[in-house]
């Protein structure tokens, strides 16, 4: 087998790691190795040829276009103060029990996901609402950070996913069967994480103390709340995910819905000024501008690699794991796990995932279920210290009072649920 493959894999690695913009890191290094291999003999320059016709293909790519609208939809919801309402009214309803307020978060961290596929915006929105919120009425700083953060990151695996959009397009798999199948492990993750925060309010009962009396609604004005800030947003997510469900829509034509939708809320609620969509907009754009540039640099790397004969190496390395199927889901889990430590879940997506396909498909794995144990690993890589975004998110809205640390040690429960969780899909997505 050729050094090469093996020598540019680890070039690019090394090259993230120093914090180079990952994009040009890849499209970097692919062009560099493709003239030192040209040049050394060991790679076919004409190969090069197709990487405009590549770059054509991913601008031109119908379902990545369900990434922006998605973006945007959550976005035009947060900055129109629609997000902020919703977090306000689930705190009414649920903080008259003990450990309420913060089931009340988690709950919401659901339907922002479900609404919005975008974690910066839920966890900041939560941080910036919700966190004075519990601390002034009783509840600890861990508790109260981590469930915000673990809650924000619910956004990577409950549909509307971003994340699923993206591991769709990279494994040849239907968007549409991922968001289907992502449904209940999200929901499972939800209720996990309201069933700890339930019982550690009921052990120590000082933890997550009730909201007082005066702070709580009833009646008519609780109903009044419930109808003008719950029932549009819960309306706006069953038709967008029944759409694509029922198979009425494609997932890029419900971004779309979902984009107008979302609008016609913020108008309707009076909060559509033109400040607010000009910020969606801005927002939408830059993430999408960073997610076309990171699949250009990744088509260059890929098609350098193959050059190489890098993708059989990877094969031949990941078919030979003891254990077969199982060893491999385990050791592919475990890479994916570590990397995510340090690196961003695009950047995994787009570099690891089209390397460890072929593998999956010889050892029979189902794709759409490795796809979704994928999801859930890297959500968790949004709270692995110490470079978790979730965390940087909450860093960047929490009081300078609060220590970093109180940040990680909140989290570490919810990373637990979220590995014995992974450990379930990882046995389900063996071959039987």
């Amino acid at each position: 087998m050729s050094f090469w493959g093996p020598t540019m894999f680890v070039v690019v690695l090394a090259m993230i790691f120093s914090g180079f913009p990952v994009a040009f890191v890849l499209g970097g290094v692919a062009l560099l190795f493709a003239l030192v291999g040209t040049a050394f003999g060991a790679f076919d320059l004409v190969l090069l040829y197709a990487l405009p016709e590549r770059t054509f293909g991913t601008m031109s790519n119908f379902t990545l276009l369900a990434v922006p609208f998605f973006i945007f939809m959550g976005t035009v919801l947060e900055k129109s103060k629609l997000a902020e309402q919703l977090l306000e009214t689930i705190a009414v309803l649920f903080g008259r029990f003990r450990g309420g307020l913060a089931i009340g978060v988690i709950f919401v961290g659901a339907l922002l996901a479900a609404a919005t596929g975008v974690v910066g915006a839920s966890v900041t929105a939560m941080g910036l609402i919700s966190l004075p919120v519990m601390l002034r009425n009783g509840y600890k700083e861990e508790i109260s950070l981590g469930v915000i953060s673990a809650s924000g990151t619910l956004g990577q695996i409950i549909p509307p996913s971003i994340v699923l959009i993206v591991l769709g397009d990279q494994m040849g798999v239907s968007v549409g069967d991922l968001f289907r199948a992502a449904l209940m492990p999200g929901l499972a993750l939800t209720g996990a994480y309201a069933l700890y925060v339930a019982v550690i309010a009921l052990v120590k009962p000082e933890v997550a103390p009730a909201l007082p009396v005066e702070m709580r609604m009833s009646g008519l004005p609780l109903l009044k709340r419930v109808v003008v800030s719950l029932l549009p947003p819960l309306a706006l997510i069953v038709v967008v995910l029944g759409s694509i469900f029922a198979g009425v829509a494609t997932p890029t034509e419900a971004g779309a819905l979902g984009s107008v939708g979302a609008m016609v809320l913020a108008a309707m609620n009076r909060s559509l000024s033109m400040d607010a969509l000009k910020r969606a907009m801005e927002e939408t754009s830059r993430l999408t501008i960073m997610v076309v540039f990171l699949l250009i640099g990744s088509t260059a790397f890929a098609l350098v690699f193959r050059g190489f004969d890098g993708d059989l190496w990877i094969e031949s390395m990941l078919v030979g794991i003891p254990g077969g199927a199982l060893g491999f889901l385990l050791v592919v889990n475990l890479v994916v796990f570590l990397l995510g430590f340090f690196i961003d879940f695009f950047e995994i997506a787009f570099i690891i995932v089209p390397l460890i396909v072929p593998a999956a498909v010889i050892l029979g794995v189902d794709l759409t279920w490795l796809g979704i144990v994928l999801a859930v690993n890297l959500q968790t890589s949004f709270l692995t210290p110490p470079f978790g975004f979730s965390l940087f998110y909450l860093r960047g809205v929490t009081p300078d009072t609060i220590p970093t640390t109180s940040i990680y040690r909140g989290v570490i429960p919810f990373i637990v649920i979220q590995l014995v969780v992974l450990g379930s899909l990882i046995w389900m997505a063996v071959p039987k």
